[in-house]
């Protein structure tokens, strides 16, 4: 089995990564619309770019569970 299969922390990473180059994607097409529609093409590149902040807090709570996992038993 993959180790980022067995590590979810490792796949939210790396989503929240990908969201933030799809943010940067959709931002730099929002320029290349025309002016009437570019309102809302720059609203979806802000609505994408609140995603990745909250992946990463997922990855992080993630991998604290991940670690108490593997830790021995308190002593």
């Amino acid at each position: 089995m993959s180790d980022s299969i067995r590590r979810p922390s490792v796949l939210l990473r790396a989503t929240s990564m990908g969201g933030v180059l799809l943010c940067i994607g959709l931002w730099i097409r929002a320029k290349s619309v025309s002016q009437e529609e570019r309102g809302n093409a720059e609203r979806r590149a802000l609505f994408v770019g609140l995603w990745p902040a909250q992946l990463w807090l997922i990855a992080d709570a993630a991998e604290r569970r991940e670690r108490r996992r593997r830790r021995p038993w308190p002593r």
